[in-house]
């Protein structure tokens, strides 16, 4: 029987309060911490637009000379890895995608299309041959590097460096030293824990409506606010009973699943669908994505002034590092037994091609639609909204009702497993020690699901999800200074512990 790891309570009530604190006062004060939080928003995504995207490919160019160089023969512990590599592969890319690239790999590049980068013309050809290369760019190498560092680092920090457990505050301990321990680190937790709800804001924010707006077409009902808590309840349900199961039976059955279920889709679209196009179209994304890398790095529009890259670009980064927090917690959890170069190359790897994979096959089914007048999507999305045009994108499909289901049951999975993951890191950071052989109480993970649940409706009930979305992007503002942390603590670590890795040779 593993033992059960102690409540932090320096971390658990602080972090309790200011999230039921700030849900409090969205709901009272919710048109002027909207106004607000917006504000907070532009000034971040036009002032720091170089910071997000210097500290990304910044990221790339490490994780690469990591890899490839003398370090990326480190292993992360002792024993073999805990996970085959199918795996390791499904829960990392279901805890980090989730339930966002359903939604927007059909929905992201008809914005595109009709507000396209480098001034190109509206719904022009530019503007289509680029709308699902830019997508591919967002949601591949790049997102998968943002997640990839902070999982090396904490890695490393807990099974190398024996620090007491998976907590970021105990892997910038390399920087801070004895601060880690103290008032500083506790600090450090609670951010993690904050920007880790905020961003999982998003994700409810996208696809609880997604869910709902697809139930709501099968059961010939309307998609309402009540509807949308009863999917909640009924996720909370799926949940508790992953949660009850643990790591390995709960989570990890959960995401090969997932990963059977996304595959078995996306295959039916592309066999259904306009097969030659869909394929060709892909081609030519993944071609202009991958001769265009640097200059979408590094895209500002400094004289234009059309704000796309800090629309979509830079809002994507923030997003991402704000959220890749909890995504370094969960695969470092995960990731025993692995070397450096083995870890970094099954995220970006496993990550990049399930991302190019739903954008090239679901937005290339998209854009054919709107080219070939099949259905006007563009006019759907102003008319409806995008959660039900999604459902109206999938109606044109032959066996609709099926193909419907089947994306409303992978939905709630994708949901369940992203949530899954989080709580189980929420409550491991805001314990006393969690790591090899010790895991959180069961009624803490719980406790944290139906906390995020409850905060969940609460924002449903006011329509506040935009707000935590924006609440996600203003808290990867300190999260950039934990970046920094976390390189120099890796840095230095590497550093005076290659006497130990030239023996092992």
């Amino acid at each position: 029987m593993k033992e059960k790891a102690k409540l932090d309570s320096f971390i658990f009530w602080p972090s309790i309060v200011v999230l039921l604190s700030l849900t409090i006062l969205l709901v009272v004060f919710q048109s002027s911490a909207e106004t607000m939080l917006n504000g907070m928003l532009t000034a971040i995504n036009t002032r720091m637009d170089w910071i997000f995207q210097f500290m990304t490919f910044g990221l790339f160019v490490l994780l690469l000379w990591i890899a490839f160089g003398k370090y990326g023969r480190v292993k992360l512990g002792e024993g073999p890895p805990q996970f085959n590599n199918f795996s390791y592969g499904a829960m990392l890319f279901c805890a980090g995608m989730g339930t966002s690239i359903m939604f927007w790999s059909i929905i992201e590049p008809m914005y595109y299309l009709q507000g396209p980068p480098f001034g190109f013309e509206p719904e022009s050809q530019s503007a289509a041959e680029w709308s699902v290369a830019y997508g591919m760019f967002h949601w591949g190498i790049s997102a998968w590097c943002i997640y990839a560092f902070p999982t090396i680092v904490i890695a490393y920090s807990f099974f190398n460096k024996k620090n007491k457990s998976l907590k970021v505050s105990q892997s910038v301990k390399g920087a801070l030293g004895k601060y880690s321990d103290g008032i500083l680190g506790k600090i450090i937790d609670i951010l993690v824990i904050w920007s880790l709800v905020g961003g999982l804001g998003t994700s409810l924010g996208l696809g609880v409506p997604m869910v709902s707006a697809g139930i709501g077409h099968l059961l010939g009902v309307e998609q309402s606010v009540t509807l949308s808590i009863i999917i909640m309840i009924i996720w909370a349900v799926i949940y508790i009973t992953s949660a009850s199961l643990g790591l390995d039976k709960g989570i990890r059955r959960l995401s090969n699943l997932n990963v059977y279920l996304a595959l078995a889709l996306a295959i039916f679209v592309i066999l259904v669908g306009p097969t030659g196009f869909i394929l060709t179209y892909f081609t030519d994304s993944f071609g202009i994505m991958s001769q265009n890398f640097l200059r979408m790095s590094f895209y500002t529009d400094p004289i234009g002034g059309g704000g796309f890259p800090q629309a979509w670009t830079v809002f994507y980064w923030a997003w991402f590092a704000a959220t890749a927090l909890f995504m370094g917690l969960f695969i470092a959890r995960i990731s025993k037994g692995r070397t450096l170069k083995s870890l970094i190359l099954h995220i970006l790897g496993w990550g990049s091609l399930g991302s190019w994979l739903y954008f090239g096959i679901f937005g290339g089914y998209t854009m054919n639609l709107q080219q070939t007048g099949e259905l006007d999507v563009l006019g759907s999305m102003a008319e409806f909204g995008d959660a039900s045009t999604i459902i109206n994108v999938l109606e044109t499909l032959p066996f609709s009702y099926i193909a419907i289901l089947f994306f409303v049951v992978l939905g709630f999975i994708f949901l369940a497993t992203s949530l899954d993951s989080a709580s189980y890191i929420l409550a491991s950071t805001a314990s006393i020690k969690v790591g090899d052989g010790i895991e959180p109480p069961v009624w803490h993970t719980i406790l944290w699901g139906l906390i995020m649940a409850f905060l969940s409706i609460s924002l449903l009930l006011i329509g506040g999800l935009s707000v935590v979305q924006t609440s996600a992007v203003v808290v990867a503002v300190p999260v950039v200074i934990i970046y920094a942390l976390l390189v120099i603590s890796l840095m230095k670590w590497l550093k005076n512990d290659e006497h130990i890795y030239e023996e092992d040779k």
